[in-house]
């Protein structure tokens, strides 16, 4: 059964990071990019009925991961304390900043909400990106000093940065030069598949623009994803022993590469091609990061404490099979309203009206 909660997992975190990723791409692109109103309200239409949807994925994998993996789930939420609730106020503000900018039809009001959807945005792409850095990375669970733990084995807690920026450090940060490696890889990744997702649910005449800043953009993609998979090897020993060992997971480094080398054909390709490639590097990237762990979902960086897998933070088998059925009806109930919700809103969206109060 821990393998059946396992892939849910891996499912719901997957979509969540397609469907809000294009969300947080959007606001980046929202940011930087769009310099007139009209432009502005293109992005917000884009999204707009769908990003609050998309976040129900995110509480859906909260609730699989407290269920499924209890142990797992008390370790990161104290452990990584600081930097959720700092993702949690950056989701408040991007939504507010999304609800509230068309409430009063002043430059300034709408500047200050229009400022904190595209910063919480560009700040809860770099975040995600981190948090991936951390896991991959490894925390001192125990918190062991000179071979000794001093708390017990699953607990940790992790300050925002250490004083040597440095991820081989005794007393790690949330925050040193290979999580916020990853972090940029995540910044560029969702601009691009933001930027397509915009590209492909609107007529902006920010789109050829676009399709410019994808091609480009991805170029420092293609790079950085390079001089991540070198610089792993100094993060962790044997990082590929999983792939060698199960030949069938190149699929998913397969998959992601595919996703980059086709967007560099972006600006010969129809609209929704873009969108294709971004979804597939973010899959094959995401989900060849967690199987390269895997059976650990946080790994330990010290010799005394063992790693949290999947089966020693799991739950009670008794408890994961009862859960299965009630499972398949949420996950059948939150599927179907997917699906009518994007047959209602196919196609373009120039002209429904979103954030006009």
């Amino acid at each position: 059964m821990e393998i059946f909660w396992y892939i849910a997992l891996l499912f719901m975190l997957t979509v969540y990071l397609v469907l809000e990723g294009y969300d947080f791409g959007a606001g980046i692109v929202h940011l930087l990019f769009a310099k007139s109103e009209e432009d502005k309200k293109m992005i917000t239409k884009s999204i707009g009925p769908f990003w609050d949807a998309n976040e129900v994925w995110l509480i859906a994998s909260g609730g699989v991961l407290f269920f499924a993996f209890p142990t797992l789930y008390a370790s990161s939420f104290s452990g990584f304390y600081l930097p959720l609730i700092m993702i949690l106020w950056l989701l408040i503000f991007r939504a507010i900043g999304l609800e509230l900018y068309g409430f009063v039809n002043n430059h300034l009001w709408k500047s200050i909400w229009n400022t904190s959807f595209g910063v919480a945005s560009l700040l809860l792409a770099l975040f995600f990106g981190i948090a991936l850095g951390n896991i991959v990375r490894g925390v001192n669970l125990g918190m062991v000093e000179n071979g000794v733990s001093t708390q017990e084995a699953h607990y940790f807690f992790l300050p925002l940065w250490n004083s040597t920026f440095s991820p081989q450090a005794n007393h790690l940060g949330v925050i040193d030069w290979f999580t916020v490696f990853l972090g940029v890889i995540a910044v560029i990744a969702l601009t691009i598949h933001g930027a397509n997702w915009v590209i492909y649910k609107t007529s902006s005449s920010l789109n050829q623009k676009l399709k410019k800043v994808v091609f480009i953009m991805n170029f420092a993609l293609l790079a950085f994803v390079i001089v991540s998979l070198l610089v792993w090897h100094y993060i962790q020993e044997n990082p590929y022993e999983n792939f060698n060992n199960h030949p069938w997971l190149w699929i998913f480094p397969v998959i992601s590469f595919a996703g980059i080398f086709g967007l560099f054909k972006v600006k010969s390709y129809k609209d929704g091609m873009g969108f294709l490639f971004s979804t597939l590097f973010l899959v094959g990237g995401f989900v060849a990061s967690a199987v390269s762990i895997f059976p650990k979902m946080l790994p330990s960086t010290n010799e005394v404490n063992p790693s949290l897998t999947l089966y020693n933070a799991s739950a009670h088998e008794y408890g994961l099979s009862i859960g299965v059925f009630w499972f398949v009806i949420a996950f059948a109930l939150v599927s179907l309203y997917f699906i009518v919700q994007h047959k209602v809103f196919k196609g373009k969206m120039d002209h429904i009206h979103y954030g006009d109060h």
